[in-house]
């Protein structure tokens, strides 16, 4: 049976960002952000990482976008692969993490904050 295209949804640009960022997550962000709970140099070095996008993105003129973050990320891993990066096989010892593993982590870091609402000063 074929369905109608008007009743197929094609995905969006924010989907398929949004699902890069799942991919990435999945890839490294999980263990990475449970191994910087526990290695306080891991966390500092995310967090050092965070703000480095951050102000590359202009995070500090308008909020973070899951497009942003996708396109960022996307970026650093085509430009470390042209210098020979590869992306590891096997589990991360993230204790030893490369600069790339890091950037690519603080994207899943500052990927938490996306649809969280501006906080809301009190009137006066």
């Amino acid at each position: 049976m074929r369905v109608p295209s008007n009743r197929v949804t094609a995905p969006t640009a924010v989907d398929s960002a949004r699902s890069r960022l799942v991919a990435l997550a999945n890839a490294v962000g999980l263990d990475g952000m449970a191994a910087a709970n526990s290695l306080p140099g891991l966390l500092a070095a995310v967090d050092q990482h965070a703000a480095a996008v951050r102000d590359s993105l202009h995070g500090d003129r308008r909020p973070l976008s899951a497009a942003a973050l996708a396109g960022y990320s996307e970026g650093v891993r085509s430009a470390a692969g042209e210098h020979g990066w590869q992306a590891p096989s096997g589990p991360i010892d993230w204790a030893e993490a490369d600069w790339v593993l890091l950037r690519l982590l603080s994207v899943c870091a500052l990927t938490t904050v996306l649809d969280t609402p501006a906080a809301q000063l009190p009137p006066l």
